[in-house]
This record gives structure tokens, C-alpha cells and sequence, in this order.
């Protein structure tokens, strides 16, 4: 799937054109060699393992486990059952700290997963996501979300993550956005206080906007057992077309088709680092990135065309 690197006309002979490599090709080869390559990268992983030859830094980033584990899994629906394509990657740096600003939906954050996904395959660079609380208060869920490479979405941890050059990843809509029914589809949700604005400013580093359609159509939320929400301490318990009348199955996700649009970097060298504490300057910067995704997102729907 070819990655489109938002440049049309470029002169691909240019010394100093940037390369983008398409999303997770391979050189053609036949069956047994592809299980060759598996089993031979399967053994050499579990080496490493018992040989206690990986890293995990500080946030319980766990790099090696993630590219051979988690992003194969997870390239399958990338690949096969979304088929996402993901446009604008020149707007992304190819180092340094910069922080994306997506918006959220779906029930289940898939789409935070299939972003991190076509960074790293598309341009080799780990998306480091910020998860709610409740996502870390999940014993099974916190310790698979740490070790690959999602923290808490803090300021304190945003800011360390960025001051060692990472590529921060945040969805200010929260569970807003992720939860809302489905008759509010691609409608963005408000983008909390602004904690991910003033955490730039602080930073130095640009906002990158980014919108994500597809997510939408996965698991169609048409209701919401309150109660039952309550009692478990979620934010909401969904009701969909599949889930939970199909049981198990019912939270396979629908092949939605996926797209992902990388905007152009919103600088904040205009702002001063002291004015992230001034409510009305974080609020109008927010504001300002909200409305850039949301006519993204409009954008991107007409060019996808039929959700399926």
C-alpha cells in the first residue's frame, strides 16, 4: 500500500528528497521461504529473551517485544481487514519531539493502535501514545499498554517523553470521543483543557494534527447500559449491531475502510513557554487545533467515499 507523502509534482532525482518507504513491503517470495523467515525470527526472538538481551526503558518501553509481538499482530487488521492507507508523512519529522493530535472514536482505541502502526512501518519512528488512568488500572491491560510504550496522558510524562526527542501521540477528545454514539459520527467531541497545548508551548515542539476515518464503523455504538457501566467503573458499557447479542463475536470489529491524514505542523515559536499557564491562550491554540482535525476528518470522508 503505497504511502503518499503529500508533495505532488516533487522531483523524485532531487538530492534532498525524502524517501518514504511503502507500507511494510516485501520483495515477492514463495510459502515456504515466508515460513522460514517467521520461524527464524520467532527462535531468534525467544533468544533473546532467555538471554535477557533486550531494553526496557523507563516508562516500561519494551521495543523489542513490541516490533517482534505487538506490531506484527496488529499489521494484520492494519493490512488486511481495515486496509489503511496513510497520507502526509512528510509532516512528520524524522527526529525530534513533536507532539500528534488525533481525533478519537471506535469504543475500543483501536485507532491509536493502527496509527502507531503505519508510523513505524512507514517511517521507522515509535509513536508514543498517552492513555487515560483507567487504561492503567487494568492489571493485564496497563502492563501490555506500558510495555509498548504508552504512559500517562500528564504533563510530567509528556514532557519527558518529548524532551528525549520521542514522538508523542495524544487524543484530547479522551473518552468523549471514543465512546460517543453512532449518530454523532466524525462530530469531534471538545478537547478537554488543553493540557496536550500547553505541553507543546512548554516544549518547544510543533503540533502535527491528525485525522483518522474509519474508526467509526468498527463497532457502531446505538446504546449504553449505565448501569452495568457503573458497576464495572467504565466509562460506558456499548451496546452495538454484534455486541453483546453475538457474544464472543460480537467484538470481532467491522472491515471498515481506514484513512489516515497527517496535517501540516502547527508551530508554537509564536507563543512565549510562560503563557502555557494563561487559560485563554491555551484555550484558543486548543480551539484552533480541534477545528484543524475536524475539517480533516470532513475532508478525508469524501475522499474515502462508502464506508465498506
Amino acid at each position: 500500500m503505497n504511502a503518499e507523502n503529500g508533495k505532488d509534482g516533487a522531483d523524485a532525482a532531487a538530492p534532498m528528497a525524502r524517501v518514504i518507504p511503502l507500507h511494510g513491503y516485501r520483495e515477492p517470495e514463495d510459502e515456504r521461504g515466508s515460513l522460514e523467515r517467521a520461524v527464524a525470527s520467532g527462535l531468534a526472538f525467544l533468544r533473546r529473551r532467555v538471554a535477557g538481551d533486550y531494553e526496557i526503558d523507563e516508562f516500561g518501553y519494551d521495543q523489542d517485544f513490541t516490533d517482534s509481538v505487538l506490531v506484527p499482530m496488529a499489521r494484520l487488521f492494519y493490512k488486511h481487514w481495515f486496509r489503511v492507507e496513510l497520507h502526509g508523512l512528510d509532516n512528520v519529522p524524522d527526529t525530534g519531539g513533536a507532539l500528534l493530535a488525533a481525533n478519537h472514536s471506535g469504543v475500543l482505541p483501536l485507532d491509536a493502535i493502527m496509527l502507531q502502526v503505519g508510523l513505524r512501518d512507514s517511517l521507522d519512528r515509535h509513536l508514543r501514545l498517552l492513555g487515560a488512568d483507567l487504561v492503567y488500572q487494568v492489571p493485564f491491560l496497563g502492563h501490555l499498554s506500558r510495555k509498548s510504550g504508552h504512559t500517562l496522558a500528564t504533563p510530567p510524562d509528556a514532557l519527558r517523553l518529548l524532551a528525549k526527542g520521542e514522538l508523542v501521540g495524544v487524543f484530547p477528545e479522551g473518552f468523549k470521543g471514543v465512546g460517543k454514539p453512532f449518530s454523532e459520527r466524525y462530530r469531534l467531541q471538545r478537547f478537554g483543557r488543553g493540557g496536550f497545548a500547553a505541553t507543546a508551548m512548554r516544549s518547544r515542539v510543533p503540533i502535527i494534527p491528525t485525522a483518522i476515518v474509519g474508526a467509526e464503523e468498527i463497532y457502531p455504538k446505538i446504546g449504553d447500559i449505565k448501569p452495568l457501566a457503573r458497576l464495572l467503573g467504565f466509562p460506558y458499557f456499548p451496546v452495538t449491531p454484534t455486541f453483546p447479542w453475538l457474544g464472543p463475536l460480537g467484538v470481532v470489529p467491522l472491515p471498515s475502510k481506514w484513512m489516515i491524514q497527517v496535517g501540516e505542523p502547527i508551530g508554537v515559536d509564536d507563543y512565549d513557554p510562560e503563557q502555557a499557564d494563561d487559560p485563554m491562550v491555551v484555550y484558543e491554540l486548543t480551539d484552533r487545533v480541534r477545528e484543524t482535525v475536524q475539517q480533516m476528518v470532513y475532508d478525508l470522508l469524501l475522499r474515502r467515499g462508502p464506508a465498506f
